[in-house]
C-alpha cells in the first residue's frame, strides 16, 4: 500500500472487483479467446489483474449502504492504455461495470493495490466502514436507514431526557428514560409495541435540588410524572443509575458491527453532553438517533404532510425543526382522509401528561419515534395513576394539557399551627406517596402522622384531634 494520502471521494465510483468481472463477462459474451492473446495473462486471475497497481479508496454506496473498494474512470483508461502500448491491441471499456455514488463526502485515504494480499487486508476493513457510515446516516436522520432499523425488529431503542438548571447546565434536576426491546417483543409475537405495556420506563428526581433549584424561563415539573412512580435519588447516585440502565440494554462494543442499542432523544446534543460530564461509558458502536433531526429530514423529503408552523402561523418551511410538543401535536392530523373533502381531519388523542418532566419527555419521545416509523396500529400511551404527587402542592399544568382538577390526591393540604393554617410540606425523605389513602378528601390523619407532625385521632363525631386540639372541622353531612 502507498503512503498516507487523502483524496476527495467525488469521482471514485467504479468497484474494482466489478471491473475484472465485467471484462470476463464481456469476453465470454463476444466469444473473445482472451487466453490466447498476448495480454491474456492480465485476466487469468483477479490477482494478476491487480498487478497493474490500482489506486483505490473505500466508501459506501449512498443508496444501498454497502461498502466498496473503488477506483476512478481515469484509472480504467490508464489500464487500457497500458495494454495498447505494451501489446498493441485496443480494448474497449467493458459494459456493466458496477458504478456507485459514494455516501462519504470527506477526504478518504488513498491506497494502491497491486496484489491479492493487500486487497484482502483492505477488504477486511469494509465492515468498519459500513459501521461508520451507518452511524453517520442515523445521526443525520436518513429516513430509509432508520426505517430499516425499525423494521428489522432486532434493536433496542432507548429514549432519554435530562432536565437541568438553566443557569448551570451541569446541574441535573431530573433524568427519565423509556426503552423498547424489539427483539424480545418479536420473539414473543408482540408487534407493534404497546407503549403502556411494552416500554420499560423510569423517572429519577435529584433530591439535592428538588424544590430548591427552580428554572424561571423554562419551568420543570418533577412531581408530574404520568406513567409511573418517580424515584428521588442523590446526585452522586445518578451516574450509577444511568450506567446501569445503558449496560442492561447494550451489547458488547465492536469495531465492525452496530450495537443492539439505539440511543434516542429529541435534541440529543445536550443529553450527550450531560452523559459525557458524568463519564457515562457508551459503546462506540451505539447508534445515536435524534427524533427532531429525523422528523426534519422526513418533512424536507416530502414524507410528511404540509403543516402550519406554530411559531409563525404560516406554512412550515423545509429545514425547520419542531419542538417535542409540536411534533406530538402534528400527529393529530391523519393522512387517511387526505384529499377527501367530505371527511374532516381525524384527531389522535394525546395522553394528558405534562412536558418538561424528564420521564414524560423520554416516553413521549419514544412514542413519537414509533409514530413516525409505524403509525398504523400504534397505541397512545395511557397515563398511570401515580403515587408520587407532591404532598401539599398542586403544580401548574403544562400549556399542552388542560388544567388538572384538584382531586384528593393533589389537593393542597393544610394543618393548623401556632400561626394559623400552614401549608404541609413534603418530608425530604419521602420519595413517593404511601400506598394507603385517606378515606376522604377531609381525612388527613394518615398524612399528618406519616410526616411526624403530630398524633391524630378521630372522635365519634368525625372530628380530627391532634394532641388534644381540633385541627379541622367535622366533615359536613352529604
Amino acid at each position: 500500500m502507498s503512503d498516507f494520502t487523502l483524496v476527495d471521494p467525488h469521482g471514485w465510483e467504479y468497484d474494482l472487483h466489478s471491473i475484472y468481472s465485467a471484462y470476463i463477462g464481456y469476453f465470454q459474451q463476444l466469444g473473445i479467446p482472451w487466453y490466447d492473446r498476448s495480454w491474456g495473462h492480465l485476466f487469468s486471475s483477479f490477482e494478476e489483474f491487480l498487478a497493474f497497481s490500482w489506486p483505490v479508496i473505500t466508501v459506501t454506496d449512498a443508496y444501498t449502504g454497502r461498502p466498496h473498494i473503488v477506483t476512478r474512470l481515469t484509472s480504467i483508461g490508464a489500464f487500457l492504455k497500458m495494454i495498447k502500448t505494451r501489446f498493441g491491441e485496443t480494448l474497449p471499456q467493458a459494459p456493466n461495470i458496477l458504478s456507485i455514488t459514494p455516501f462519504e463526502t470527506t477526504n478518504r485515504h488513498l491506497r494502491t493495490i497491486s496484489d491479492h494480499a493487500s486487497y484482502k487486508r483492505l477488504h477486511a476493513t469494509l465492515p468498519a466502514i459500513v459501521l461508520t457510515a451507518l452511524k453517520a446516516r442515523v445521526r443525520v436522520g436518513e429516513a430509509k436507514v432508520i426505517q430499516e432499523l425499525w423494521e428489522r425488529r432486532d434493536k433496542t431503542f432507548l429514549a432519554i431526557d435530562f432536565e437541568w438548571n438553566e443557569r448551570n447546565e451541569k446541574t441535573c434536576l431530573e433524568f427519565g428514560y423509556a426503552a423498547v426491546r424489539c427483539t424480545l417483543l418479536q420473539a414473543s409475537g408482540i408487534w407493534p409495541p404497546v407503549p403502556s405495556k411494552n416500554y420499560r420506563k423510569g423517572h429519577f428526581i435529584i433530591g439535592d435540588y428538588v424544590d430548591k433549584v427552580v428554572n424561571r424561563h423554562c419551568p420543570t415539573y418533577p412531581w408530574q410524572y404520568a406513567f409511573g412512580d418517580s424515584q428521588v435519588i442523590s446526585k452522586l447516585k445518578l451516574p450509577e443509575v444511568i450506567q446501569a440502565v445503558i449496560s442492561s440494554l447494550a451489547s458488547p462494543d465492536s469495531e465492525v458491527q452496530a450495537n443492539d442499542l439505539v440511543l434516542v432523544a429529541h435534541g440529543i446534543s445536550g443529553d450527550l453532553q450531560r452523559l459525557e460530564e458524568m463519564k457515562i461509558k457508551i459503546p462506540h458502536n451505539v447508534l445515536i438517533l435524534d427524533t427532531s433531526v429525523h422528523e426534519r429530514a422526513l418533512y424536507a423529503s416530502g414524507q410528511r404532510e404540509t403543516m402550519i408552523d406554530p411559531r409563525t402561523n404560516k406554512e412550515r418551511v423545509s429545514g425547520s425543526t419542531l419542538s417535542l410538543e409540536n411534533l406530538l401535536r402534528s400527529f393529530n392530523w391523519s393522512d387517511s382522509n387526505k384529499g377527501n373533502a367530505n371527511v374532516g381531519p381525524v384527531q389522535t388523542p394525546l395522553p394528558n401528561c405534562v412536558l418538561h418532566n424528564a420521564g414524560n419527555d423520554a416516553l413521549m419521545t419514544l412514542f413519537a419515534l414509533q409514530m413516525l416509523l409505524e403509525p398504523t396500529g400504534t397505541q397512545v400511551p395511557v397515563p398511570k395513576k401515580s403515587r408520587n404527587t407532591r404532598m401539599g402542592l398542586a403544580l401548574p399544568p403544562s400549556p399542552m394539557t388542560p388544567p388538572m382538577p384538584l382531586t384528593p390526591e393533589v389537593m393542597p393540604v393544610f394543618f393548623r399551627g401556632a400561626g394559623g393554617l400552614q401549608l404541609l410540606r413534603k418530608s425530604p425523605t419521602l420519595s413517593v406517596m404511601p400506598n394507603s389513602r385517606p378515606t376522604s378528601a377531609y381525612d388527613l390523619s394518615d398524612e399528618l402522622e406519616r410526616v411526624g407532625l403530630c398524633t391524630v385521632t378521630r372522635t365519634n363525631s368525625g372530628e380530627l384531634v391532634a394532641n388534644g386540639r381540633s385541627i379541622l372541622p367535622r366533615r359536613p353531612n352529604s
